[in-house]
């Protein structure tokens, strides 16, 4: 089993910036890609960003420039830095970890972009 613990979420003014956490535990995880994710009122979620155990990344075309994954292997923790936020980054965002067989999911945190 897998437990994933976002941090970092919270009221920001348009153009600031905010650094996402996300801690995985427990044992027996083989991590192909993690990743993050958000949902905002109303719409579907979305992926925002995502890196896989090679390192590579892919971003949503609305955060590439201004968000940046990465993921501190020794630590188990995956970040999301995100600049430049705008009043349409407000969503639930969520963790995510793509196993061999199974794909978890952390319980979210809330960002709010306004003024």
């Amino acid at each position: 089993q897998v437990q994933l613990v976002e941090s970092g979420g919270g009221l920001v003014q348009p153009g600031g910036s905010l650094r996402l956490s996300c801690l995985a535990s427990g044992s027996n995880f083989n991590i192909r890609a993690m990743g993050w994710y958000r949902r905002a009122p109303g719409k579907p979620r979305d992926l925002v960003a995502r890196i896989t155990s090679g390192s590579s990344t892919n971003y949503a075309d609305s955060v590439k420039g201004r968000f940046t994954i990465s993921r501190d292997n020794a630590k188990n923790t995956m970040y999301l830095q995100m600049n430049s936020l705008k009043p349409e980054d407000t969503a639930v965002y969520y963790c995510n970890l793509e196993s061999t067989w199974v794909t978890y999911w952390g319980q979210g945190t809330q960002v709010t972009v306004s003024s």
